[in-house]
């Protein structure tokens, strides 16, 4: 009867903690999931913003693929992903090296996360100001004899993206080294100590130890970079090329601003790119899991 009576009680609390979080959960699923649905619906449709939507169907996916620059935004996309991978590693140096408290490691630790915390249009327009055709980088390249090098930086497709590249990768450090170092909090420190008693080089600590010890919290990274990438550099872009020369470092998510600003209004060309970044952001995530839960397999 007692057992009984603690079941019963715990029934009560549990659907007591349900019933008492519901509104705040059908609140944030309304918040999430309305304006994904909505976007997809309108993606089908010409709406205008006001009062126009018709239903056209699959007209504004065909406009999309033929009649536009999609494959060089997905080119531009694909491109500014590479700084994932650049990201993930910089900052996992970054993080051994301050987990182990090498010298100076208080003030590194305290500078690292600094760019975090600085307006994403201030970055931007600092590196705009450094890689124009005036602008300390060329200034300094022609000081030291490199006058071939400099040149317009924000005014050819290689060199824009790269300045990009450059701008992400750099500002994402701080973010990586303080979620690896997170993981790495779980790590005991007699297993570095075993490991430096054993003769192991920083290299080899850092991809025989740590990497298989905080595999979870590298696709962590991973994943919130790569979804960061594709949907959350608008700032930027807009502040560094605006998407210039021409299209040349315009992304999805950039093209979804300037459809929703344009003359004429295409909010269902806009509904519609936003739906194509939502599958291709889809489409990267679950093929990283896999590829993060076969890993844990092997290891």
């Amino acid at each position: 009867m007692t057992t009984q009576r603690i079941t019963a009680r715990r029934r009560f609390k549990l659907s007591e903690g349900i019933l008492s979080i519901l509104p705040v959960l059908v609140l944030l699923a309304f918040m999430r999931f309305y304006p994904m649905l909505a976007a997809i619906y309108r993606s089908f449709t010409n709406w205008d913003g006001l009062y126009r939507s018709d239903w056209i169907g699959l007209a504004n996916y065909v406009q999309i693929f033929v009649n536009s620059p999609f494959f060089k935004l997905l080119r531009n996309s694909l491109v500014l992903l590479t700084t994932v991978p650049l990201q993930v590693m910089i900052g996992l140096l970054v993080a051994v090296l301050l987990y182990e408290e090498v010298r100076g490691w208080r003030f590194f630790r305290t500078i690292i996360y600094l760019p975090q915390i600085i307006s994403a249009v201030t970055i931007g327009y600092l590196f705009r100001v450094a890689f124009s055709l005036d602008g300390p980088v060329n200034l300094s390249l022609r000081r030291i004899g490199l006058d071939l090098l400099a040149g317009e930086w924000l005014g050819n497709t290689g060199t824009a993206l790269f300045v990009l590249v450059f701008c992400l990768t750099w500002f994402s450090i701080g973010w990586q080294a303080i979620v690896i170092l997170g993981g790495m909090a779980k790590i005991s420190p007699e297993v570095f100590e075993a490991a430096r008693m054993d003769g192991a080089s920083y290299w080899q600590r850092t991809f025989y130890v740590v990497i298989p010890m905080i595999s979870r919290t590298l696709e962590y990274a991973v994943i919130m970079s790569m979804v960061w990438t594709l949907t959350s550099v608008f700032a930027f872009i807009y502040s560094i090329t605006a998407g210039g020369p021409g299209y040349e470092t315009t992304t999805i998510d950039f093209m979804i601003y300037r459809k929703f600003y344009q003359a004429g209004a295409p909010y269902g060309s806009a509904s519609a790119f936003a739906v194509i970044l939502l599958a291709i952001i889809l489409i990267f995530t679950v093929v990283e899991m896999r590829v993060a839960n076969k890993a844990s397999e092997w290891e």
